[in-house]
């Protein structure tokens, strides 16, 4: 599963985008400071999401939309298109277009 897929899973299953979720880190205080235990807590907790689909946000949440290189057009099944991560729902990304 990609990067991506695994964030519009996550939006399918809890009706928010990573946005949202971006937004409603900060409001509880988390940040690129914040270790990635307290998060996958928040997560779990809150909106069920197991370790693999919390650590996708833990990812945009202490790091941004900005992925590595090595994660782009590798032919594998982990491989996104793109460097950078679409936050704004799955419905709205111009490369699910056409």
């Amino acid at each position: 599963m990609t990067f991506q897929a695994y964030l519009d899973n996550i939006e399918a299953k809890t009706g928010l985008t990573p946005r949202q979720f971006l937004e409603l880190a900060h409001e509880k205080g988390f940040d690129e400071s914040t270790k990635a235990g307290p998060i996958l807590a928040w997560l779990a907790e809150d909106y069920q999401l197991g370790k693999g689909h919390g650590m996708a946000l833990v990812h945009v949440i202490t790091k941004g939309p900005q992925i590595s290189q090595k994660h782009v057009n590798t032919g594998t099944a982990h491989s996104d298109p793109s460097d950078t991560l679409w936050l704004d729902g799955a419905a709205s990304n111009p490369a699910n277009a056409g």
